[in-house]
């Protein structure tokens, strides 16, 4: 028989931070669009640069498991709180998700402390599996 290879288990802090990528990617494709309708920038600029955000959310979901994915995720969402320059709505949203991705980082970084201390003192060898 074939053994099955098992990867480990997300983290809940990469889970709840992919949760809010997620969410920013359809909110950010939709903001390039009504750059776009607003002309708030020329449509090659509003479509092309919407484009490259999408894109660099896309590939930070895929390297949320390293903490330099993590610095990266941080990143974008101070891009996204200045993109309010452009489209000023966009202070406004670009806020709540960083509220959503600083609840992902904090509650997500205890609870994932929480159930290794919980692990820890079960003795419990297969967490994280």
């Amino acid at each position: 028989m074939e053994e099955s290879v098992r990867r480990p288990r997300q983290s809940v802090q990469q889970s709840l931070a992919s949760i809010v990528l997620g969410f920013e990617l359809i909110v950010m494709f939709l903001a390039a669009l009504v750059a776009f309708g607003l002309k708030a920038l020329p449509a090659p600029v509003a479509l092309i640069g919407g484009a490259v955000l999408c894109l660099v959310i896309v590939l930070t979901l895929a390297v949320l498991r390293y903490r330099w994915g993590v610095i990266v995720g941080w990143v974008v969402q101070g891009v996204i709180v200045a993109s309010g320059i452009l489209v000023p709505i966009m202070f406004i949203i670009g806020a709540l998700f960083a509220g959503m991705w600083v609840y992902a980082m904090v509650a997500g970084g205890r609870i994932d402390r929480e159930k290794a201390a919980a692990a820890a003192q079960l003795g419990d060898e297969t967490h994280g599996r």
